[in-house]
């Protein structure tokens, strides 16, 4: 059964055919045919929906003055690197893994030449946003993981999907990758469902 991802109308996630859901510390937790997931930041059973949204007046409407989505480019020679800030999730996997290419503070802020564009492609593979994509002499950026889709609830930060898991009622990030996602569970995201980074200023806690 294909997973899907379906985002109700300022109500919760349905997840339907996920077998793999689990915390960031490995935790497995309870799935079924169809899972509701909590994205209004609210609810006293997190990371699972239990009606709060209809409580405290969740919008799932992209209220704006987030960074613009669009997808940037930048090229070396072997490489082509694409970046979407709209949708960054700010795990900061690209600036402490490669910071001579991903170089926080500067502007341009990404140098496609600063390392081998196979180890800049392995970096952007963790990437769990997909905020980043690239290729490599005209071919597709690896996928992140192979095997089944599988949600995992990071700690007081969104959910990170892998794999094949269609999202359903969102329009798609410009230039994202596409096996790999980040959805906003503080409620507080200004780009709606994708996770901007906005939980660490609003103090979000599960």
């Amino acid at each position: 059964m294909p997973v899907t991802i379906e985002c109700r109308p300022n109500g919760p996630y349905l997840v339907k055919g996920l077998e793999d859901l689990s915390r960031s510390t490995g935790e497995m937790l309870a799935t079924g045919p169809v899972v509701a997931l909590c994205r209004c930041g609210g609810s006293g059973t997190k990371p699972f929906c239990d009606g709060t949204h209809k409580k405290n007046g969740f919008s799932d409407a992209r209220v704006g003055g987030g960074e613009p989505d669009r997808a940037d480019v930048y090229r070396a020679p072997g490489i082509t690197l694409r970046d979407n800030r709209s949708i960054c999730a700010h795990a900061g996997h690209c600036t402490d893994g490669l910071a001579n290419v991903f170089k926080y503070g500067s502007e341009p802020w990404i140098d496609a030449a600063g390392a081998t564009p196979q180890a800049i492609a392995a970096l952007v593979a963790r990437c769990p946003s997909g905020a980043l994509s690239c290729t490599l002499d005209g071919q597709s950026s690896p996928a992140a993981e192979p095997g089944p889709a599988r949600v995992t609830v990071e700690k007081d930060g969104p959910y990170a999907v892998r794999g094949p898991a269609e999202l359903v009622n969102a329009p798609w990030a410009s230039g994202a990758a596409k096996d790999r996602y980040t959805l906003c569970r503080c409620g507080q995201s200004k780009n709606k469902p994708f996770c901007d980074g906005t939980h660490w200023d609003a103090g979000f806690k599960d």
